[in-house]
């Protein structure tokens, strides 16, 4: 399996998450000290390490970000590409809310392997994707589903 492959396999299991909080779908996925970054303006900006770590930190983006919204796709623009143990790609996510028009937020991701497992992922979003959707957030406030704790 190569690592383009591997992604695919991991991008899988965090659907299978997302859909079933259970997070521990992601453990085959990363190494126990892996780093997720992601470089942005604040309050996206952020840098956690170890995989129990990035696992509940996902959970609880996931739960005060993604399930606010009625429903989100994420979609993979164009092909990953694969070079010196990375694999790099953009994406754009796509947020549905009821009496509100769709957010739409985009940006670039890498994942830097160690073996077939994640050391490192790395997201950036744009500050101008960012600000959108801080805008985006301020105006539809009233209508965002309340946060799970």
């Amino acid at each position: 399996m190569n690592l383009v492959e591997r992604f695919q396999a991991y991008a899988d299991a965090f659907e299978q998450a997302y859909a079933s909080d259970d997070w521990s779908a992601l453990d085959p996925y990363f190494t126990d000290d892996a780093v997720y970054e992601t470089i942005a303006e604040p309050p996206f900006g952020n840098r956690i390490q170890g995989r129990e770590v990035l696992k509940a930190h996902f959970q609880a983006m996931v739960g005060g970000f993604d399930r606010r919204f009625d429903s989100r796709t994420v979609e993979v623009v164009g092909q990953p590409v694969e070079r010196d143990g990375s694999v790099w790609f953009r994406w754009i996510a796509t947020y549905t809310l009821a009496g509100a028009p769709a957010l739409r937020m985009d940006g670039e991701e890498t994942l830097l392997f160690e073996g077939n497992r994640i050391q490192r992922l790395e997201d950036r979003i744009p500050s101008t994707s960012a600000a959108q959707t801080l805008q985006y957030m301020a105006e539809h406030a009233d209508k965002l589903k309340p946060v799970k704790s």
